[in-house]
């Protein structure tokens, strides 16, 4: 029988350009461009804006028009599909990371301080995100706690191929979060933002129940379907970007997350794939990551970070729960250039999944 040999990057990659998205300064900038580079804090942020108005033209008129008793029948269905189609399909990804990238660096200067409000107050619950519980879970104690034992999100202690191990740590997140984030929130005596947690979710359950008196349908369509997408797209993702650990350093951002690289998903959710550099320096902008990464490459190699190229998260995420562990070798990014066989790269993704037991990980973080 013939034999083919393969060369060693049909099965891995070496590092190829990026065509992640960077800032390029607009040679000539439009009146409206003009205009609302006035209101923000960093010019890079202008299709935040613009991400803004066509949520609020598309989604805000929907979500009111699910309300109105008038619209019943085949039309009420009309609007709710479109509703779903621009929730999920359209703008979730697009804007849960500029929530995200919000969170961390402030949209709009200081003047005029009061509009900041409207991305987790206004927009935020039409895709489910109860007011300010993203923000103080990720800046309050997900990022100090670096999906460590205190970080009530962590990955560690999951068997991260596992759907058993996603599930119970799913269900755990769903009916326990806000309980155990609150009760973090009380250990570490950062009471202000506890208050912003329980209010926000308060809120959002209070108005949830109120409406629901006026129009069930509406009301299970524009806050309770959202609500419960969100937080189980929330968990997948952060299980993704911290499904590969190496027990022995679990603390080391290199070694405790994951990038990925040459993805669509990156021009679409702000750069989203650089999870090890945005843990390294949380307050970076997300158009200046991929050159952070590619001036860091030595440590991203003297580390054997996990590189993946052309893909994205939910890969990651639905190759672990299928074990296609093969898969994800082919897109493991040879950072040194170093050859390895596809078993090597398998092996050690196979390693950085492992549960890592509390009684294993106490005495190195000792």
């Amino acid at each position: 029988m013939l034999q083919v040999a393969f060369p060693i990057d049909a099965f891995m990659k070496v590092l190829a350009a990026s065509t992640d998205p960077v800032y390029t300064r607009p040679a000539a900038p439009s009146w409206l461009d003009k205009r609302l580079v006035h209101y923000l804090q960093d010019e890079r942020d202008l299709p935040f804006a613009y991400l803004i108005f066509k949520i609020t033209a598309t989604m805000l008129p929907l979500a009111v028009l699910l309300f109105v008793p008038a619209l019943r029948g085949p039309w009420w269905w009309a609007a709710f599909g479109l509703f779903f189609f621009f929730s999920n399909a359209r703008f979730k990804g697009p804007f849960g990371l500029m929530l995200h990238c919000t969170s961390h660096r402030m949209l709009f200067k200081k003047k005029y301080g009061w509009l900041n409000n409207y991305i987790p107050w206004v927009l935020g619950p039409l895709f489910g995100q109860t007011p300010e519980s993203y923000f103080v879970h990720h800046l309050g104690m997900h990022h100090p706690e670096n999906n460590l034992p205190d970080d009530e999100s962590s990955t560690m202690f999951y068997q991260r191929d596992s759907l058993r191990g996603f599930l119970r740590y799913l269900g755990d997140f769903l009916f326990l979060g806000v309980a155990k984030l609150a009760s973090y929130f009380t250990k570490r005596n950062k009471t202000t933002l506890r208050y912003r947690l329980l209010r926000g979710e308060a809120v959002y359950a209070l108005v949830t129940i109120g409406l629901a008196f006026v129009n069930l349908p509406a009301t299970l369509a524009v806050f309770v379907l959202p609500f419960l997408l969100s937080r189980v797209i929330m968990m997948l993702g952060n299980w993704a970007q911290h499904a590969f650990i190496d027990a022995a350093s679990p603390e080391n951002c290199y070694r405790n997350s994951v990038t990925c690289i040459n993805t669509s998903y990156n021009h679409k959710c702000w750069n989203d794939g650089y999870h090890i550099s945005h843990h390294l320096k949380p307050a970076l902008h997300w158009t200046d990551h991929p050159h952070h990464f590619r001036q860091n490459l030595a440590q991203y190699a003297d580390n054997e970070a996990i590189v993946f190229d052309g893909i994205h998260f939910l890969h990651i995420f639905f190759y672990l729960m299928a074990k296609r562990y093969d898969l994800l070798a082919r897109h493991f990014v040879l950072l040194d250039g170093t050859e390895r066989t596809e078993a090597e790269v398998t092996g050690l993704l196979r390693r950085r999944t492992q549960r890592i037991g509390r009684a294993v990980l106490v005495p190195q973080l000792a």
